[in-house]
């Protein structure tokens, strides 16, 4: 299961209410590519057949089976510093990461 932070659940909420779409969440997964093999993405979207779906504090969350073989017990934090603004995937599966936090390995 993917976990999400307080600060992610606000930025999640605050981006949803601009979308204008109740049917909406977030989704969570897994690609192929990147500089250490598998990249993360992230996005709104609607609920698919098969997915593993969350609620968290109203925030919606969609995983494929596929991703959630990758992302078990990650947690998706949002952080606003000197280093820039957005979502930081803090994956305890990913055995190497690339520098900027993008892409990792199993």
């Amino acid at each position: 299961m993917v976990q999400l932070t307080a600060y992610a659940i606000a930025e999640a909420k605050r981006l949803l209410a601009k979308q204008g779409k109740a049917s909406l969440g977030i989704r969570v997964g897994v690609q192929g590519g990147g500089c250490s093999g598998l990249s993360y993405k992230l996005g709104f979207d609607e609920g698919r057949k098969g997915d593993h779906v969350q609620e968290i504090d109203g925030v919606r969350v969609f995983v494929d089976p596929k991703s959630e073989l990758y992302l078990g017990d990650t947690i998706l934090d949002f952080s606003e510093d000197l280093q820039g603004r957005g979502f930081k995937f803090l994956n305890p599966n990913a055995k190497k990461t690339c520098g900027c936090g993008e892409s990792f390995s199993v």
